[in-house]
């Protein structure tokens, strides 16, 4: 695992989960934005990206 790969998944994270249940729509793509930012330092570190929905309980670590 990269750091930065690992310090990308966390800020995405943290950006998703911020605004996930914002209901603008800047809220919506700032949430967007996290998913991908946290895709993109899983893909870094060799895991799969997230494909489940946000909030649906399934672990697809």
């Amino acid at each position: 695992m990269s750091i930065k790969g690992e310090a990308k998944e966390a800020a995405g994270y943290i950006k998703e989960e911020l605004n996930e249940h914002g209901k603008s729509p800047e809220s919506q793509r700032k949430a967007q934005e996290g998913r991908d930012l946290r895709n993109e330092g899983r893909v870094e570190d060799g895991k799969a990206p997230k494909t489940t929905p946000p909030g649906s309980g399934h672990s697809d670590n």
